[in-house]
């Protein structure tokens, strides 16, 4: 289980974009103290074992501030590194074989990008769904669009929390208003930014409010 107010602002690494002085655990902790709420380590270059490596450090770094870590893709590197979960995308472990091997306590997420593929990853027992990609990405190159419709349609389809993910930044953020996500996903707004704890401050702020606005609709 993960708590909806965890995935408010979901930072996604990505250390292709730091400097070459910057390191990976650096920029965690920077967005850490921004505000992030849940964070996935996603590094597409790393063996597992240097994968192993940093999670263990960055879960460290991730309880000191209660916040949940989850792994990209891999439930080994997740049981390995005592991380909180994972999240898996269409063509990766199936759900059901994920939830065998990390047990009922652990946190998985999915990928879904139809309503259909949405209500079968609530129907499987997913904690989340990560949808995308929104505003486009530079992180995926077979990536193609969400359109608002779908995204829409795929958070009234299901009662899991649904965060939105794809080229979210602080100047497009707004753009996610009225579609019922409960959080989003961003990885180069926050780790592309000159400041990644100033822009991470900043865009908590801006997704708190499409958020709670979300929820004073639900409830009036």
């Amino acid at each position: 289980m993960i708590k909806r107010e965890s995935l408010l602002l979901y930072a996604v690494t990505d250390r292709t974009w730091l400097g070459d002085n910057e390191p990976l655990s650096g920029a965690v902790k920077k967005a850490l103290e921004g505000g992030v709420t849940l964070l996935q380590l996603r590094e597409k270059n790393m063996s597992k074992e240097e994968l192993i490596r940093s999670a263990c450090e960055i879960k460290e770094i991730c309880r000191s501030f209660g916040v949940p870590l989850i792994i990209n893709d891999s439930a080994d590197v997740c049981l390995a590194s005592g991380a909180d979960g994972v999240h898996l995308g269409q063509n990766d472990m199936p759900l059901k074989e994920a939830r065998r091997l990390l047990g009922p306590d652990k946190i998985i997420g999915i990928t879904a990008k139809t309503v259909e593929q949405a209500i079968a990853a609530e129907k499987g027992g997913a904690d989340y769904i990560g949808s995308g990609a929104r505003f486009g990405t530079s992180t995926k190159s077979d990536a193609k669009k969400l359109e608002p419709e779908t995204l829409k349609a795929i958070t009234s389809a299901v009662s899991i929390p649904v965060v939105a993910i794809g080229g979210i930044n602080a100047e497009n953020a707004p753009g996610l208003e009225g579609l019922g996500i409960s959080g989003a996903a961003v990885v180069s707004g926050i780790f592309a930014a000159h400041d990644i704890r100033k822009e991470t401050v900043r865009l908590k702020e801006i997704i708190k409010t499409i958020v709670h606005r979300k929820t004073e609709r639900d409830t009036a």
